[in-house]
């Protein structure tokens, strides 16, 4: 009876026997409502602006500009120097980002959030026995925060998903993210939604809240850069070797404040869940996000996933949803900077250790490990992460499993396993996905980050001992997975981490090594095969919590060790810049895992005093090549950077953190900033600065600063007094100027960068980005 009818008629209808059967197919649940506004007003938007700035638009920037706060405010934005503000669809938090974010959202004096979104609690489940028991005990531990979580959750109107529903991105992906479509979300991989062709950024919690309050969400215009993609993968290359070819190219700054658009005929090719793989990992580059065209793999994946409606719509305005036709032609005239990937000549790749960006093709690599000397064995095999848990991951893995199984091969490594939520694990139960894994030894952990994040309660002989472990994350930090700073951590795609698994060796080359198989004989492990959906279809699954607003108290136990109420931070006062301490100044890699390590410490994520005693404990003092070590210029001893700060703060005086390149590298974790902010630091200077850590650190009310000249870090002495000279006069676009004071009397004074806008200073003197939209709020009520 419904026949010839469109889906927005259908929506439409008052007929209840239909509302019912849509209510049923769950297209109702998650912002349908929102995405068939979207769609409808989307192509005038873009008509518009693109008549405004007389040119054709790429992808990025037609869902740029269709998402201005201030549509009548377009015009050509200068890349990589305007600031423009946003308005994004949706807000995704993962549980341990969420508990700060949510604490500085109750001081915004909101009744609701103002925009749709969600609660996942994915990081704070500690990977040991498996699944069942690894869920009871992170149940028990972390009530306090879940049960905080979920009631802030009902009283502003969240979506809340609860532990063990899965990865927050895998999450996004299969529930909330839409082609055309703008979110913020406050974990560094939420680029991943950019394989559903959303533009998807990961922010810091005041960024979050700027969105959830209803303001302008503040961003630097992002560069473009073009990435061609042709020909097809085939054999043992996979859609993760996209970007650990790429992440070789740009090293893990050379995309920040870049969007990275995929095109050509090889995007074709790839599923959406590789898309996202390759989009999730781009967030190694530094790249603000990363975003492919709508096509039909998309619209199979939004049929498979419930989503036919939506499918449906972006289906009616395909070409707004692909970057206009004359870029393709001519992309050098439309993008900063074109790259070029043969998908058929590419390459499995191995990345590591210690940095996403190392990579070597599998045809060199036993080559570099018998060169570089690292342990050759491979002592831990691990799948999962918010980059490689969906359903074609597993299923290509399982494959390699079952046919190593068939010729009597035995793993040799431990192999561990985390899918990507409750939907791939069901399924992957109901399809013998499970069985093919469990055979073989591997263990099956939650649907949860676990190792990827460092919530891995691995048990060796010698956690300080050398040792080499394959991952198919995103990151591979020194200290990240497991603690031992000698854990040599390889990232590799989930088909050649089963590989160095089966063989137990890093020389391994599946693509032309053999093994002992049950009879003697040597064989070649089969190329991976896998399916992109399962025949059956996925099993029904509903985790979440979509909660309605209510009159809930929100009660925070003043004794807890893991929640703390937050305090405003006081406003700016220029005096203190004219005489800081020198805290810290680190040498090398200097991520925000130095910065605020995550492991044992994410159980303080929401009680801010607790968490600081951590600050900047991973660092290396370049003074004395230790880390937490560093001068306490009130007693002339070393101690650990924290108690130094706070021994400062507490005698009323500011400090002031010097490093060097891409500073801040790595998670949105906000804490990097609220900590240094909390214990009275007063500035960062840096030879540079990673994107998000960069806003994060000016949200909270601290100076990011760069040298003008680089070569000026080493002008910096241990037992230096330092000076903001003119920071009375901070203003947009003007240099200041630091004066080193050393202890033998004598000074010298170099010009520092900053990039602070208007808003920005604005944010500064008074204290903090929370401190200043409080008062815009009120100001608005008072209207």
């Amino acid at each position: 009876m419904y026949k010839g009818l469109s889906f927005t008629d259908k929506i439409n209808c008052t007929d209840e026997n239909l509302r019912y059967l849509i209510d049923k197919t769950k297209i109702m649940m998650y912002d349908f409502e929102m995405i068939n506004r979207f769609y409808a007003a989307f192509p005038e938007k873009v008509d518009y602006a693109r008549q405004k700035l007389g040119r054709p638009m790429t992808l990025a920037e037609k869902i740029l500009y269709a998402h201005l706060y201030n549509a009548g405010e377009i015009k050509n934005f200068g890349r990589g120097e305007a600031y423009v503000n946003f308005r994004p669809d949706r807000v995704a938090m993962q549980d341990a980002t969420a508990q700060m974010a949510l604490l500085q959202f109750m001081n915004a004096g909101m009744q609701r959030s103002m925009t749709p979104a969600s609660i996942h609690c994915d990081h704070l489940v500690q990977a040991f026995k498996g699944a069942d028991d690894d869920l009871k005990t992170a149940n028990i531990t972390n009530s306090e925060v879940y049960d905080f979580l979920r009631s802030v959750a009902g009283k502003y109107g969240l979506d809340f998903w609860k532990a063990g529903s899965g990865i927050i991105h895998q999450i996004v992906f299969e529930n909330y993210a839409f082609p055309g479509g703008m979110m913020v979300g406050t974990d560094s991989h939420t680029p991943n939604a950019g394989g559903m062709g959303m533009i998807a950024v990961g922010v810091g919690g005041a960024d979050a809240v700027d969105v959830m309050s209803g303001m302008e969400w503040e961003l630097k215009m992002p560069r473009l850069t073009g990435v061609r993609l042709t020909g097809r993968l085939s054999g043992w290359a996979s859609a993760k070797d996209v970007i650990l070819k790429l992440a070789g190219i740009l090293t893990v700054k050379g995309g920040t404040d870049t969007i990275i658009e995929y095109f050509g005929d090889g995007v074709a090719s790839l599923t959406a869940t590789g898309k996202a793989t390759i989009c999730n990992m781009g967030a190694e580059t530094g790249a603000t996000t990363s975003v492919f065209p709508f096509d039909q793999n998309m619209a199979a994946c939004l049929r498979a996933t419930g989503r036919a409606p939506v499918a449906e719509l972006c289906e009616q305005i395909d070409d707004y949803l692909r970057a206009d036709s004359e870029t393709l032609q001519s992309p050098e005239k439309f993008f900063d900077r074109i790259i070029e990937i043969d998908l058929s000549t590419l390459e499995p790749y191995i990345n590591g250790p210690f940095s996403p960006d190392a990579a070597t093709p599998i045809s060199e690599f036993a080559a570099k490990v018998r060169e570089q000397g690292y342990p050759q064995r491979v002592e831990a095999a691990l799948i999962g992460s918010c980059t490689n848990s969906s359903y074609q991951d597993l299923s290509r893995v399982a494959s390699i499993l079952r046919n190593a199984q068939e010729e009597g091969i035995a793993v040799a490594t431990p192999l561990t396993v985390n899918p990507g939520s409750e939907l791939i694990r069901r399924t992957a139960d109901a399809e013998g996905l499970t069985d093919d894994f469990t055979a073989t030894g591997a263990v099956i952990m939650a649907n949860a980050c676990g190792p990827c994040i460092g919530q891995w309660k691995r048990i060796t002989d010698d956690n300080t001992r050398r040792n080499s472990i394959v991952t198919s994350f995103n990151r591979n930090f020194a200290k990240r997975a497991d603690g031992n700073p000698n854990t040599f951590a390889f990232v590799a795609s989930p088909e050649l981490t089963t590989a160095f698994a089966i063989a137990g060796d890093l020389c391994f080359n599946p693509l032309k090594d053999t093994l002992f198989a049950a009879d003697g004989c040597r064989v070649k492990l089969r190329e991976p095969e896998g399916s992109d959906f399962p025949a059956g279809g996925f099993v029904s699954v509903d985790e979440a919590d979509v909660a309605p607003q209510g009159n809930i108290e929100i009660r925070i136990d003043p004794a807890s060790e893991r929640l703390q109420l937050l305090a405003p931070f006081p406003p700016a006062n220029d005096d203190d810049l004219l005489d800081l301490r020198l805290l810290v100044k680190t040498e090398g890699k200097c991520t925000t895992d130095h910065i605020s390590m995550a492991g044992s410490w994410l159980r303080y994520r929401g009680h801010l005093e607790n968490i600081s005693q951590n600050l900047l404990a991973g660092a290396v003092n370049a003074f004395n090549g230790k880390t937490d070590s560093v001068l306490n210029h009130l007693n002339g001893r070393y101690e650990a950077v924290s108690s130094v700060a706070r021994q400062y703060r507490d005698a009323g005086i500011g400090s002031i953190v010097v490093a060097e390149d891409n500073y801040g590298e790595g998670s949105s974790r906000e804490h990097a900033a609220m900590e240094p902010r909390f214990l009275n630091v007063k500035a960062i200077l840096a030879k540079s600065f990673a994107r998000i850590h960069e806003t994060n650190l000016k949200k909270q009310g601290i100076l990011p600063l760069t040298f003008a000249c680089k070569d000026d870090y080493s002008r910096v002495r241990e037992d230096d007094r330092i000076c903001v000279a003119d920071i009375h006069n901070l203003d947009s676009g003007q240099a200041l100027s630091l004066v080193l004071i050393h202890a033998d009397g004598t000074e010298e004074t170099f010009p520092v960068k900053h990039t602070f806008n208007e808003i920005q200073i604005k944010w500064y003197r008074a204290g903090s980005a929370l401190n200043y939209l409080k008062s815009q709020l009120l100001n608005q009520k008072k209207e």
